[in-house]
């Protein structure tokens, strides 16, 4: 067998890789290179493989930095299997479809900017919502530990990665000689305790295991602390007289913060509380949530409870009419809207009419890759970009951990202290110093032998 490391490798976003055995070309994740300027060139650079060679692309889930393209994928000569969970499946189509139109809107923008300057250029678009329903047929619906057989001897298991709703470690076992081997991914891996879903699966024995590694320097603050920091964040900012602004990822993170204000709320600690989700993107999310409780933890049926509970008063905004009207709200109101890393989306039009107002809150509650502009703002730069504009960052900025979708190091280290072997590890998923320190922990803990792969490094195994 033979490992490629095609992206994720010593940074957070992109996430892909190649694996061939016994004959079989096999993707595990086709992600987007998410951050600004030279990082999102390398979503328009040739694939390091010929697409129309793959036979399987095996997706641990739905997020756009292991999913985001596909769409490209398919237009560039792939037709082999998707192989997803179910959630995965249905979470994936709305992304992608999000995503597409994104990319049509920037596409017509940047080729009316080349007209305005004088350039006679037609931008394309990285993909197309027709691509979008071209890759959808593609898909192959799994159940957590269901048994797919690849052929050649090569089978796959899903593990619930307690991520978000569907995701999933990926367990492959392969023939070699007179015995069988086996290889983990881990996905992404989530933290114990998140609210809605299950805890992460922990597995037994593999011979080789590759794991992510975005928060592997560091621990989360616990979540009972993260909880009483954002109510805390919110009492503030309203006696102040300002708005809380909470970007957030459409899948995963908004679910979880509506569950936790909603309790909030019944526990008296909260009052009375207008809460803005001010993307469409999210609302169908929530569909979605809604339609696979085999999916919850045993309390996560309570969560959209909120809409009749009346205390939590939810507003789902639809047009860019009902989104710039929420600019006209001066204070007191919760607004969660995309993008996680304010990487365009809405969100970047409420930080214009709300970071330099300093009785306002931004509230960071998911990792701000590197090139963002999450990631500036809780570096603590004084002025940013937004729009076009310079704004400045005086608003009251909280980075809440505890509410992050990934374990921290010292979950990411129990889930590998669940295997009875000694396998040999991979580290992926991780800015560069964050995966070194991750690899370092691992060495003194457990002895295993690791890597920290560079982009484009073959192993064989």
């Amino acid at each position: 067998m033979k490992i490629k490391f095609l992206g994720a490798a010593r940074q957070v976003t992109g996430s892909c890789t190649l694996v061939s055995v016994n004959g079989l070309n096999l993707l595990v994740d086709c992600g987007m290179v998410q951050g600004e300027g030279s990082h999102r060139e390398n979503n328009r650079s040739p694939f390091l493989f010929q697409p129309a060679d793959i036979d399987y692309l095996l997706l641990t889930h739905a997020h756009l930095d292991h999913a985001g393209m596909i769409p490209r994928l398919v237009r560039d000569g792939f037709k082999g299997g998707i192989v997803a969970t179910t959630a995965t499946a249905d979470l994936v189509r709305i992304l992608l479809y999000d995503s597409a139109h994104i990319q049509e809107k920037d596409a017509e923008w940047m080729t009316r900017k080349a007209l305005r300057q004088g350039r006679d250029a037609e931008i394309k678009p990285l993909y197309t919502m027709a691509d979008v329903a071209t890759c959808l047929p593609l898909f192959q619906q799994k159940r957590y530990r269901e048994t797919v057989h690849l052929g050649k001897g090569v089978a796959l298991r899903f593990r619930d990665a307690g991520h978000i709703l569907g995701s999933g470690s990926l367990e492959l076992t392969f023939s070699e000689g007179p015995g069988e081997k086996s290889i983990i991914f881990s996905g992404d891996i989530g933290k114990k305790g998140s609210p809605i879903i299950n805890d992460p699966e922990h597995g037994k024995t593999s011979d080789f295991v590759v794991i992510e590694s975005t928060y592997g320097d560091r621990v989360h603050k616990g979540f009972k602390e993260s909880v009483n920091e954002l109510l805390e964040s919110i009492k503030t900012t309203f006696r102040r007289g300002g708005n809380v602004l909470v970007p957030v990822f459409a899948v995963g993170r908004t679910q979880d913060l509506l569950y936790i204000m909603n309790n909030l709320v019944r526990e008296g600690r909260l009052g009375p509380t207008d809460v803005y989700i001010d993307s469409p993107l999210a609302e169908e999310a929530t569909q979605v949530y809604l339609s696979h409780p085999e999916y919850f933890d045993q309390d996560a049926k309570k969560l959209f409870e909120v809409k009749r509970g009346g205390a939590l008063r939810l507003h789902f905004t639809q047009s860019i009419e009902e989104s710039q009207a929420i600019n006209r709200i001066k204070s007191g109101v919760v607004i969660m809207a995309g993008s996680g890393m304010c990487e365009g989306g809405r969100m970047a039009h409420h930080l214009k009419h709300n970071l330099w107002r300093t009785e306002c809150a931004v509230v960071f509650t998911g990792f701000q890759a590197s090139g963002t502009l999450g990631r500036r703002i809780v570096e603590g730069n004084e002025k940013v970009h937004i729009l076009g504009e310079e704004i400045a960052v005086r608003a009251k900025i909280y980075t809440i951990g505890g509410f992050s979708a990934h374990a921290g190091r010292d979950e990411l280290l129990d889930w590998l202290a669940g295997f009875t072997n000694h396998p040999e590890v991979f580290i992926v998923h991780g800015e560069e110093n964050a995966s070194l320190q991750f690899e370092k922990s691992v060495k003194e803990r457990f002895g295993f032998k690791t890597h920290v792969p560079r982009k484009g490094e073959e192993y064989a195994l």
